[in-house]
């Protein structure tokens, strides 16, 4: 018998185990209603959730006191209420500082007369910086102050600039980040601790192709994954869809492979579950602070800003917003998916070095 007739059945067999082995993930995967509801329900119940809460937000009314027993408490109490943002109390001295110190208010006003009133808050707080602005207004505006430049204001709460739009991407990213992550890498560990890995030492089956069944497996759970949330977004909140979807689905497969990656790395030598429980929080949770999944990366300061851009998460959830909200095309994406790239490659190669069966 010739030697490509010997090859032709291997490789064929190689790939026939190759489709079994994602198969049985799948099974194991859809056999724990855990890690169903974790996987699509909770950020469909997380979006539902900050989508409601935030979609017609009104302005932040701030919460302020006013002490009591001042000679003029009344009348910069009254004035101060007039201002439709400000929530005010007129409280006694103790009480104002323990809800200060307690973050209940934003701002003390203690007045002397109406021409002296002295603030306390704290510079720190945005909250606080932000009440002692309207606080100063609204006092101003009462004692006959006029502006010298007449003021107006658009309120800009179209499709793409709400916070819901910011959400949806930023949760397509964090779900792709957990499951490839967090469902590959407790697979392996719990096959190892369960010894099913030293078994199949003796299989003809290589380590690239055991590590990439998993790989494989989660493929068929990112396009539920995704569709899932997209499309709740989009029906539920009208979130835009304004890019191609070609490029869409390319970031996805891009970050399902680098996020994939990096879970069997976390699991190549994990051998409990607390184990591998604390690699995955040690690599993820930074991530969910960092990467601007529910807030804005920018808001971090620039000196750390080189090393948030290249964390895979930031990258994809960059990728997914300038796709989905600004129409943004693969050319212009294409430095995240390099990012995205950079990770799998390197992640996957070292997997493959450091991987022990058991």
């Amino acid at each position: 018998m010739s030697e490509t007739a010997v090859a032709a059945p291997r490789d064929q067999g190689n790939r026939n185990a190759l489709i079994h082995l994602a198969l049985m993930r799948l099974r194991e995967f859809l056999r724990e209603p855990e890690a169903v509801f974790w996987t699509f329900i909770f950020p469909v119940l997380l979006a539902g959730g900050l989508g409601i809460a935030f979609r017609n937000r009104s302005a932040d009314v701030m919460k302020v006191a006013v002490v009591a027993h001042a000679p003029a408490t009344a009348e910069v109490a009254q004035w101060l209420r007039r201002d439709g943002t400000l929530n005010v109390k007129v409280l006694d001295e103790s009480e104002a500082a323990r809800a200060l110190r307690t973050g209940a208010i934003a701002l003390v006003a203690v007045a002397a007369d109406p021409a002296h009133v002295r603030y306390r808050y704290d510079d720190t707080n945005p909250d606080g910086r932000a009440a002692r602005a309207a606080v100063d207004n609204a006092l101003q505006r009462g004692a006959g102050r006029k502006d010298p430049v007449a003021v107006s204001e658009d309120r800009d709460r179209e499709p793409g600039a709400r916070y819901i739009d910011f959400l949806i991407p930023g949760l397509i990213g964090m779900t792709m980040m957990g499951s490839g992550m967090w469902g590959i890498g407790f697979s392996i560990v719990d096959a190892r601790r369960r010894k099913l890995l030293k078994r199949l030492i003796a299989s003809p089956m290589s380590r690239s192709e055991y590590l990439f069944s998993y790989v494989l497996s989660r493929l068929v759970f990112l396009v539920m994954e995704v569709t899932v949330i997209s499309l709740f977004g989009i029906l539920a909140f009208h979130v835009p869809f304004r890019g191609d979807l070609a490029t869409f689905i390319l970031i996805c497969l891009v970050s399902a492979f680098a996020f994939s990656a990096l879970g069997v790395l976390g699991a190549s030598r994990a051998r409990t579950v607390e184990g591998i429980s604390g690699i995955m929080n040690l690599v993820m949770l930074p991530m969910w602070v960092l990467s601007g999944v529910f807030f804005s990366a920018d808001r971090f300061p620039d000196a750390v800003q080189p090393i948030i851009r290249v964390l895979p998460l930031t990258a994809v959830n960059d990728a997914v917003r300038m796709n989905m909200l600004q129409g943004a095309g693969l050319f212009a994406v294409g430095s995240k998916l390099v990012v995205l790239s950079l990770w799998m490659v390197v992640a996957f190669a070292v997997a493959l070095k450091i991987f022990r069966w058991k």
